[in-house]
């Protein structure tokens, strides 16, 4: 009989994506075929699947936890802020549209139809299920209509075990505060408690575990230390600053206020001969960094506006007229173009802005959303580039005869003349470390990292991490 148990968190960024991911290693390693699943993710990170589909990358990384293909079903709900008020909705993996966040919670109830079939489709090929939560079930001014949450415990009769962040201080407030707010019902499905993310030696926390316990009657699964080599796997929420750390290739990505698919650089961020630096708005892009990357966006045009407002269109012409290099990778890209046209205002209020010039290219945004996987080919090195599409523009343009790389033999991409600058809309092309180390090569950087083996690695010991510190197998006898 399948099972299943729902790991909500007292807050945003308590873990509760790493806890799922190790929990799901951990299953498998005990023989349970297990799947992920998240009602609703809000996230600009996404992953695709086989079928041509979206969700969140937290999900495709829980996914390979459990030795899976990633599937629409494990995120049926994916929202992608397009603004400060709009969100690109994806409802089992395909786009149904943009909706301001009044309308989108007006409009929630219509979505447990989807969530709930995602869930028992699941439900009925895996003999266990683990759910993770968003953000808080204590917003209730959120409550009704939930699906994320509370919402969605109720509707599939799911337990929760809830978890609480010690790193930010205050865990006790956290798990009490939660179980005063909710309602004697949603109190209902909560089981247990896990602290999080502790750091020194855990049995001072003895007593805090002993008045949270007195306090809710919920008892405790344990304490998780803080996992030190989380920083080796896929990002989802937010890409961390990061400074030079003296590597001899330095790198710098400027942090778009719309930023997409930051986990591209993970793979360059863990080469122990590249610096990767996370530039922050108004700081200057570094005169010294050999290679900028300008990364994907959710809104071209508008990060295109904040990118100048920062200076930085200044600083990449100061850096190309120094000879550096620069790559533009999906939104990156078009704005290296000279011009981005969106005659139907698909991702925001502005029809074409000129672009920064650099490639002589220009992009139409159409309604067709492009998404899939794809499988491309380094023409010099000959190495296999393994990567994703998932973009709303066509680029055409005389650089484009200039591609530098080929997809089923076709061209891909764009180059200026001396080759120093490129385009693509290939993401995850450094997660393939053929072509990582041929890339690098150029900066004259040797690569011997297997991204993937690593990430593979890291997840075992993830799942060794949480089998030493949690109550397993209390925790599975929770799930129903």
């Amino acid at each position: 009989m399948s099972k299943a148990v729902m790991i909500q968190g007292t807050g945003s960024d308590v873990g509760k994506s790493l806890l799922v991911a190790g929990l799901c290693r951990a299953a498998v390693q005990r023989g349970i075929r297990v799947a992920p699943f998240k009602p609703q993710n809000m996230s600009n990170n996404a992953a695709v699947t086989a079928d041509g589909g979206e969700i969140g990358r937290a999900q495709a990384l829980q996914a390979l936890a459990a030795h899976l293909a990633p599937h629409t079903d494990m995120n049926p709900v994916l929202l992608k802020p397009e603004s400060e008020q709009g969100a690109q909705v994806i409802v089992q993996g395909r786009r149904v549209g943009t909706q301001l966040a009044r309308d989108f919670g007006k409009n929630k109830p219509s979505l447990i139809k989807p969530v709930l079939e995602s869930f028992r489709r699941l439900k009925a090929q895996y003999e266990l299920v683990i759910v993770e939560g968003a953000g808080s079930p204590a917003e209730i001014n959120l409550r009704q209509g939930d699906i994320a949450n509370m919402g969605f415990a109720s509707e599939a009769e799911v337990p929760v075990i809830l978890a609480g962040d010690i790193n930010k201080g205050g865990v006790i407030a956290q798990i009490v505060g939660t179980q005063a707010v909710l309602s004697a019902k949603d109190n209902a499905h909560i089981k247990a408690f896990i602290v999080n993310k502790f750091r020194g030696n855990a049995a001072l926390f003895d007593d805090g575990l002993l008045a949270i316990e007195q306090m809710t009657r919920w008892p405790s699964l344990g304490v998780v230390p803080w996992f030190f080599d989380a920083c080796k796997l896929p990002a989802e929420d937010a890409p961390e600053l990061t400074a030079d750390n003296g590597g001899k290739l330095k790198i710098a990505v400027p942090l778009l206020s719309r930023i997409a698919n930051f986990d591209d650089f993970d793979p360059l961020a863990a080469e122990p001969d590249v610096s990767l630096v996370m530039v922050a708005p108004g700081t200057p892009l570094p005169a010294d960094a050999q290679l900028i990357i300008l990364p994907g966006s959710k809104s071209t045009i508008a990060d295109l506006a904040f990118f100048r407002a920062q200076g930085w269109d200044v600083d990449i012409t100061a850096h190309i007229r120094r000879g550096g290099h620069v790559l533009g990778i999906c939104g990156g890209y078009q704005m290296l173009g000279a011009s981005i046209s969106d005659p139907s205002r698909i991702e925001g209020s502005e029809q074409s802005a000129n672009g920064l010039g650099f490639l002589n290219v220009q992009t139409l945004m159409k309604p067709e959303k492009r998404v899939q996987l794809t499988q491309a080919c380094d023409p010099i090195s000959g190495a296999t580039v393994t990567g994703y599409e998932i973009h709303l523009g066509e680029t055409i343009g005389p650089d484009c005869a200039r591609s530098w790389l080929q997809i089923d033999e076709a061209a891909h991409g764009a180059a200026s003349a001396n080759g120093r600058i490129r385009g693509c809309y290939l993401h995850g092309l450094f997660t393939s470390d053929a072509y990582r180390a041929a890339f690098l090569k150029n900066f004259n950087v040797v690569s011997t990292l297997s991204y993937d083996a690593d990430v593979d690695s890291t997840l075992d010991a993830l799942a060794a991490h949480l089998e030493q510190h949690l109550d397993i197998e209390q925790l599975l006898g929770i799930a129903h």
